[in-house]
């Protein structure tokens, strides 16, 4: 099975989704991320899934084209993170698409540690969620 998340800057919500999503799912499915305007992870990312054992800090921010044509020929689900702004498509005749609205945890405005790692472990942890409801629906 393969899986695609995706949100605008490949950063925060769908880095946090990969990285939780090779954990669920383990080897039973090929799992990737990617925006329609990568950025780089956000080091908020990285922290909170190093906290729960999950290691993403050699991942980079891909865009659509980045991914194999293999992975996005095959693909099964997309699923998109998106909330106040607009989700980038991927066209795909085949693929199943999703839409999980979750704000993004990363701050236009300067808030303090504490809080970013509040907003990115509430956003690990609603995705976490989703992705056992969705495996469980799976089975």
């Amino acid at each position: 099975m393969n899986i695609l998340f995706m949100c605008v800057a490949n950063s925060a919500r769908s880095q946090l989704a990969e990285g939780l999503a090779k954990e669920i799912f383990g080897g039973t499915a090929w799992i990737e991320s990617a925006g329609s305007e990568p950025k780089t992870p956000n080091p908020f990312a990285i922290k909170v899934l190093e906290e729960v054992g999950i290691d993403i800090s050699k991942n980079h921010s891909k865009s659509i084209n980045d991914l194999k044509p293999d992975f996005v020929a095959g693909l099964d689900y997309v699923i998109t993170l998106c909330a106040e702004e607009v989700c980038p498509v991927l066209p795909s005749r085949s693929a199943k698409k999703l839409h999980w609205p979750f704000a993004d945890p990363a701050s236009k405005t300067p808030l303090s540690e504490d809080d970013m790692l509040k907003r990115f472990r509430q956003a690990r942890e609603g995705i976490k969620e989703k992705l056992v409801e969705f495996k469980k629906r799976l089975s």
